[in-house]
């Protein structure tokens, strides 16, 4: 039986800078939620936390269009299908992953969602990890964007992330040397002892930049989350040909509309050591996805892929675990838990 009433997450109000506690609005609302054509109604089990959300709440012009204020919080998630809407082909109990946003149900059309169908090895939480856009950006952002080869040296920042811990093992499965850069000791020691890379480099030290030349020498592929500074600097230590994955800048994301950011200077050595620098959006690749989840779910199968969740509980949590991203408090890939049995960790 459904309830009576459920819970959503609004924007509402745009942040100048950093998410606070006017940002979101949560509201109790009547469950008037039925399917129409071609659609489903979802209840929501889990949503995926991505540095890409503080880019929807702003007003400006991205690859999809901002949150509208009123708005429900836009969010990849997990759900099971409860009910189905005339010519659907999806039936109840399916688990799906879609745009599902930050809300108990949902009632969305089936084209927009995908129905989930877990391999051998894995769980239904890594399709919001390795095997979903996470897993995806990794793989294309290596493969496809900085065309990494055995024996290069890969750097990766934000390496304790969701992104950049799965970059760092597929790194050392092609045989590169790997340099992580991650914001403490505990995630240094992490992305050494238990992924494996070569040199992890805490960008907090003091001797942070000495650090990164010694450990980098010149880099051929640098994969980038975090932009800022740690960009410039990479800049200064590329070999002939290099290229950069621009993945993310989360070093700017929080920054105010009248605020003065500071430009690059260092993105001449482009020109001299001919290299490139290229932007990528991951759903570009959706019609590559069923092949690289298939290799991906393989190395989960035989354990040669690790994953991290930073699980937190509760819908209501959505607004003050989202900021985690930005002051680095989570390792690995963060998710709510919304509802139904939790994920074997």
């Amino acid at each position: 039986m459904n309830p009576s009433q459920y819970t959503r997450i609004v924007l509402n109000e745009r942040p100048q800078k950093f998410i606070d506690s006017n940002t979101f609005r949560q509201e109790t609302v009547p469950f008037d939620l039925k399917p129409g054509q071609g659609q489903v109604l979802v209840k929501v089990t889990w949503l995926s936390l991505d540095p890409t959300m503080r880019g929807w709440l702003n007003d400006t012009r991205s690859y999809l269009p901002p949150v509208q204020i009123g708005e429900t919080m836009r969010a990849g998630g997990l759900g099971t299908v409860i009910e189905v809407g005339p010519g659907s082909q999806l039936k109840e109990s399916d688990t799906v992953f879609g745009m599902l946003g930050w809300r108990e149900y949902a009632v969305v059309d089936e084209k927009a969602v995908r129905k989930i169908i877990v391999p051998p090895g894995s769980q239904e939480l890594d399709f919001l990890g390795p095997l979903g856009i996470t897993g995806m950006t990794a793989y294309f952002g290596l493969n496809d964007v900085g065309k990494l080869k055995a024996g290069e040296t890969l750097v990766v920042s934000g390496a304790a992330g969701a992104v950049g811990s799965i970059v760092c093992q597929m790194g050392k499965k092609q045989g590169a040397k790997v340099v992580a850069i991650a914001g403490s000791d505990e995630k240094c020691q992490w992305l050494e002892k238990e992924l494996g890379v070569d040199k992890a480099i805490n960008y907090k030290s003091p001797t942070f930049r000495k650090d990164f030349i010694d450990a980098v020498g010149y880099l051929d592929v640098y994969f980038d989350n975090v932009g800022g500074d740690i960009l410039n600097l990479a800049l200064t230590r590329l070999n002939k040909g290099a290229r950069i994955a621009f993945c993310g800048a989360i070093s700017d994301y929080n920054s105010g509309a009248d605020e003065n950011i500071k430009g690059l200077t260092a993105y001449m050595n482009l020109i001299s050591q001919r290299a490139k620098l290229e932007g990528f959006i991951v759903l570009d690749y959706a019609e590559k996805f069923p092949e690289a989840i298939k290799e991906v779910a393989g190395w989960l199968a035989d354990g040669s892929l690790k994953r991290k969740f930073h699980v937190v509980h509760g819908l209501d949590k959505a607004p003050s675990a989202l900021p985690m991203l930005f002051t680095g408090e989570n390792i690995g890939k963060l998710v709510i838990h919304v509802s139904g049995p939790d994920a074997k960790l």
